[in-house]
């Protein structure tokens, strides 16, 4: 791994060298817009006259997208079905220019697809074709075939678990457990179902919500010696280095264990805040394996996650922007500064 660096620049371009494994669950994200300007006479719903329609690379596959949008080559692990929208999801993947290497087509899955139906800014309905159940064990073989021929060449992996059944207890601990035997950080985006089987990982991003429902407590928002005390039991349990928690508009908080970190967010029009998360794992990766201080990464990571809710649906970071707010907010002056000190 290289140093820290020493300037916004260096870290930004350095971001080009990385190969990032990105594993878990991938799907479709389908938007049909329309207008709506009366009820049905079936039903009291609304008709929508279609005016577009659009599919998106979703779950994991909106993580690589955003890994490729800050400069680094993403390299995609996953299963989906052998059908029509597995064949959608790899033309999907071509068009952007995105290895399907790593992608396993399995006759016994359905390809997940999130169908979302808009009039003007507002989501009317979403309709979800999909499946939870674990990979059978000929599946988890192959997918873990593949997982290590790609480990070969990354910088860092990235876990994003949706809880669809490509990351399951046992699958989780081989892929941490190789990782580590080649030094390779790992980060982590977890769902309600494996969260506590993470054991070992460099990073752990949950947001608030997924602190709670994984550890089984309840406390106010703000009541931080209890959410604290939370972070401190969820960093043991895990043997992890550092812990990121999103906590929506009150910004994020980061801990190594030694160093508890609160960064507000910043005042923006929220548009969306769909695929936020995947932005923020996305640049926390980054950071991590370009041995960034954990304050920064979450400065930047912050940033970043807050930048995407301006825009309506799942959609990647735009890099410059990105750069241009953290050189605007000094991000990188005042937590070098405090490093220093």
């Amino acid at each position: 791994m290289a140093p820290f660096l020493n300037t916004l620049k260096e870290l930004f371009d350095s971001f080009n060298d990385l190969k990032v494994l990105i594993v878990g669950d991938v799907m479709i994200d389908s938007y049909l817009w329309g207008k709506s300007s009366r009820l049905s006479p079936e039903a009291p719903v609304p008709i929508v006259n279609v005016t577009k329609t659009e599919k998106r690379l979703g779950g994991a596959a909106n993580v690589a997208l955003n890994v490729q949008a800050l400069g680094a080559t993403p390299l995609l692990c996953s299963v989906i079905g052998d059908d029509l929208d597995g064949a959608d999801f790899i033309r999907l993947l071509e068009d952007k220019q995105l290895s399907t290497e790593g992608i396993i087509k399995s006759p016994e899955r359905v390809t997940t697809i999130k169908q979302r139906i808009l009039s003007g800014n507002q989501q009317l309905l979403r309709i979800d074709s999909e499946v939870e159940t674990d990979l059978t064990e000929f599946e988890e073989r192959h997918l873990l075939e593949r997982y290590l021929k790609l480990l070969e060449n990354c910088q860092v992996v990235i876990f994003e678990d949706y809880d669809k059944g490509v990351l399951t207890a046992p699958v989780i601990q081989q892929f941490i457990k190789a990782a580590r035997e080649r030094n390779i950080p790992t980060v982590v985006d977890p769902k309600k179902k494996n969260f506590l089987s993470y054991v070992g990982c460099s990073l752990f991003k949950p947001n608030l919500k997924e602190l709670k429902e994984g550890l089984k407590v309840e406390f106010a928002d703000a009541n931080l010696e209890a959410f604290e005390k939370a972070a401190e039991d969820l960093q043991a349990r895990l043997e992890t280095e550092n812990i990121l928690i999103t906590l929506s508009e009150r910004g994020v908080f980061c801990t190594d264990g030694a160093i508890k970190t609160y960064i507000d967010a910043h005042v923006r029009a929220i548009s969306d805040v769909s695929g936020a998360g995947d932005t923020v794992i996305s640049i926390a990766a980054l950071c991590l394996a370009r041995q960034t201080p954990l304050p920064l990464l979450a400065g930047l990571a912050n940033l970043g996650g807050g930048l995407v809710c301006e825009q309506v649906g799942v959609v990647p970071i735009d890099k410059s922007r990105l750069y241009e707010e953290a050189r605007e907010f000094n991000i990188f002056q005042e937590l070098t500064e405090e490093r220093e000190a």
